[in-house]
């Protein structure tokens, strides 16, 4: 993303101590939202606050800020928002002005994530093979992971090309991606996920085989047939989004027929973790 923004995020959060710190790629480096640092450091439940009574007391911090803060597009429970981001230098530079005990730690992990990002820029295979780990800890099989990160690449291939032949905004992205959605799978990926009962998980992450195979279809049909007609502009982009994804909701409804039951469905790939209260003895 910035270009990374345009692209399927996988691995969005970063656990200091159990607490999570969203993050994004912004000119091939982690930039972390900086209200999350806050809470981190300081625990407090306003950090907009805290952010402004730091910057009254350090003046040079607020002379730089503009330098410091950066507003990326974050995922958030409500879709993607532009919030307040800092780089690693940045991060350090308002540790600064936070009085924490928990200082010195967390600069040891911030280091530690930087330098992770640094290896897998002079090393894409580490970031695989990160990805590969993280899924086999939530306990996906092999073949699935094999076609997840298939996919993953098809998806990258295709937000090229929408960017290459005018697709500029975020919501761009998003009109092309629900195109493909509806022509395979004549739904939108909101109201797939809403099927499935997911609110801020990936919808990706919860299809099954075919769901995944025929999703890999719309996508590559669409970027093929981008190439092939040199496509230019958002309705053209539009239009070829359409069309790639009816060749796999064909294929889908060839499959559905011959099966006698549907591929889409409400179920998910992983059943979700069930949380279970421990029960203290009085």
């Amino acid at each position: 993303m910035v270009d990374n923004q345009k692209k399927e995020i996988i691995a969005q959060v970063a656990l200091f101590k159990g607490k999570k710190i969203r993050k994004t790629i912004h000119n091939n480096e982690w930039w972390f939202v900086i209200s999350d640092i806050i809470v981190v450091l300081t625990d407090t439940v306003q950090p907009d606050g805290y952010i402004k009574d730091m910057r009254r007391r350090d003046e040079e911090l607020a002379k730089g800020w503009g330098q410091i803060a950066t507003p990326l597009v974050i995922l958030t429970a409500g879709g993607p928002q532009r919030i307040n981001c800092a780089n690693t230098e940045g991060i350090f530079r308002i540790i600064q002005s936070i009085p924490s005990s928990k200082a010195e730690p967390f600069k040891r992990w911030l280091a530690k994530v930087g330098y992770e990002r640094i290896q897998e820029i002079e090393d894409p295979e580490l970031a695989t093979k990160r990805t590969r780990m993280l899924y086999k800890l939530k306990g996906y099989p092999d073949d699935w992971i094999e076609k997840r990160m298939r996919g993953i690449v098809i998806r990258e291939e295709l937000t090229d090309e929408w960017q290459q032949r005018g697709a500029r905004k975020e919501r761009d992205y998003e009109i092309l991606t629900a195109e493909i959605s509806k022509a395979t799978f004549g739904v939108t990926p909101s109201q797939y996920k809403r099927l499935k009962g997911l609110k801020r998980e990936n919808l990706r992450d919860h299809m099954d085989d075919f769901e995944l195979i025929f999703n890999m279809l719309g996508e590559r049909s669409t970027t093929e047939i981008h190439r092939t007609e040199n496509s230019k502009g958002l309705p053209k982009l539009r239009a070829d989004a359409q069309a790639g994804g009816e060749i796999a909701g064909g294929a889908r409804q060839k499959l559905e027929k011959r099966l006698g039951h549907s591929i889409v469905t409400k179920k998910n790939f992983l059943a979700p973790k069930i949380k279970t209260k421990k029960l203290t003895v009085k």
